[in-house]
């Protein structure tokens, strides 16, 4: 058995190159390019100051280490040790005494060169400082001309009489700098060319990402109201766009559903309003062309009038629907009981269902009461039921059962019945506006498709769900759940309308 459940819950444009998403595909990526290389640039700075700045630093630790090996403390006079036919010697302490200084605890200068002269000589509060220290000190201070050193100063001692005198040596942070400086200066001059290479890079891959969408979008112009069936070719890639595409043929797979269901409605109204039409013209046409007496001028105005009311019924429910879909209809919503109106709906068809030789029955099991629509209910109830009989042969059954729903909470109308049944592949279209099954089983049932549609409508704006299960040649069964309310109403014997 098929099932089916529904639940409601041009030309060309001219774009302006600014606002063109290539455009600002590729100003993006340049400003992200751009600050990327900025920061890079930044930290290769700060990291290369820093790695230059300690070599420097180790170096002077090991001059220090020297310093202290080469020079002794003899008669309150600094003599370095040294062997002079030693070259190495020799070089080692011509270097430590590139720029240093010596003096005695009272700040008296023993020795110091012309650079560290430059330097200024340290006062005799920091050469106390220093000497009151557990260990020596390192500083950056600046020449007069504004070079940069690091200075590294301490004690040595007397080895007589363990007397503590001040030391100070130091080694330039101008190479240091100047090749973190160099480096700098060369990285921000080549920065514009490699921001304009980005640039151009950007533009390059930024064309090549929206050459599917617009290649989407010119297949897209060739899609017009007469060739909604075409589809645009998925390009395999899986991605966001294969996506968008799949989405935009279903897109104009509704459409050119909804197309075609305009166009069968068309069809159907311009048949539907066509026969009365003609019968009112050929009733009029009699009375003024053959009627001789009042009985005959008034049988053939009794019978326009009947076409006019048909017309007028067509009408009407075209009107009705298009106010419901618009929200122009608004419900009066009260307490109602559906055993109750059951069984009212049931007794007004009993007479068509005879007519037909159709067994028309009724369960009500208790009361089941929901805030609704009178109204709109009873229409509801009297479209499955019309439908029910119109398409159950001679001889078939209707049954309505109403009654508590599976779970808590709501409240059930079943209507099924033993007639032609709907092919599986129409299930999920009955309740489309102007649809209607067509084969030979049908054929010579007439309708708009109106009546499912007014029953899609009014169980969703009361809440429900409807749940259609049919077997072609075998029936059909409509389940319709609404939101239940509890109900003083005593409930009343099951019973069967018949």
């Amino acid at each position: 058995m098929a099932r089916f459940t529904r639940v409601f819950a041009v030309p060309k444009p001219r774009v302006d190159f600014l606002r063109g998403m290539r455009f600002r595909l590729m100003v993006s990526f340049v400003i992200f390019f751009t600050i990327l290389l900025v920061v890079i640039g930044l930290v290769f700075h700060k990291t290369l100051q820093l790695e230059t700045e300690r070599d420097v630093r180790d170096a002077l630790d090991e001059e220090w280490f020297e310093a202290k090996g080469y020079l002794k403390i003899e008669k309150q006079r600094p003599v370095w040790v040294a062997d002079e036919t030693d070259p190495e010697d020799n070089f080692i302490v011509s270097r430590l005494k590139h720029i240093y200084l010596i003096t005695d605890a009272n700040g008296n200068a023993l020795q110091y060169d012309d650079t560290y002269e430059s330097i200024g000589l340290d006062s005799l509060d920091d050469i106390r400082r220093v000497l009151a220290l557990p260990g020596p000190e390192t500083r950056i201070r600046w020449s007069r001309d504004g070079t940069p050193y690091l200075v590294k100063a301490g004690k040595i001692l007397d080895e007589d009489s363990r007397q503590p005198y001040f030391l100070a040596i130091g080694r330039s942070l101008a190479p240091a700098r100047k090749t973190v400086s160099d480096f700098t200066r060369n990285y921000f001059y080549i920065l514009p060319a490699m921001i304009a290479l980005s640039g151009l890079l950007g533009w390059v891959l930024a064309g090549r990402a929206i050459q599917p969408v617009n290649s989407v979008a010119q297949a897209a112009q060739t899609i017009t109201g007469s060739n909604l069936s075409l589809q645009i070719p998925l390009r395999g890639a899986g991605d966001e766009l294969d996506r968008l595409i799949e989405s935009f043929n279903k897109m104009t797979a509704r459409l050119n559903q909804s197309f075609e269901q305009i166009r069968r409605f068309s069809t159907d109204v311009s048949h539907e309003l066509r026969t009365p039409l003609t019968a009112i013209r050929g009733q009029l046409e009699v009375a003024l062309f053959t009627a001789e007496t009042p009985d005959q001028y008034r049988e053939a105005m009794l019978n326009a009038l009947e076409d006019v009311e048909k017309l007028s019924s067509i009408v009407r429910a075209l009107l009705l629907l298009s106010q419901a879909e618009s929200g122009q209809l608004v419900l009066q919503k009260s307490p109602l009981d559906l055993a109750v109106l059951a069984r009212d709906v049931v007794d007004q068809f009993q007479i068509p269902a005879e007519e037909k030789d159709v067994l028309l029955t009724a369960d009500l099991d208790g009361p089941a009461v929901i805030s609704a629509d009178h109204t709109q209910i009873e229409r509801l109830l009297s479209n499955l039921l019309s439908n029910a009989i119109k398409y159950t042969p001679r001889g078939g059954s209707v049954r309505v059962r109403i009654g508590p729903g599976d779970g808590p909470g709501w409240a059930q109308i079943v209507v099924e019945d033993t007639g032609v049944g709907i092919p599986a592949e129409n299930l999920p279209h009955i309740f489309d506006r102007f649809y209607r099954v067509r084969n030979a089983q049908t054929e010579s049932v007439t309708g708009l498709g109106l009546g499912l549609s007014f029953v899609a409508w009014i169980v969703e704006v009361h809440g429900g769900r409807i749940d259609v299960a049919s077997t072609e040649g075998e029936g059909t069964r409509f389940t319709v759940l609404l939101p239940a309310e509890p109900s003083p109403v005593a409930a009343p014997e099951t019973q069967a309308v018949a």
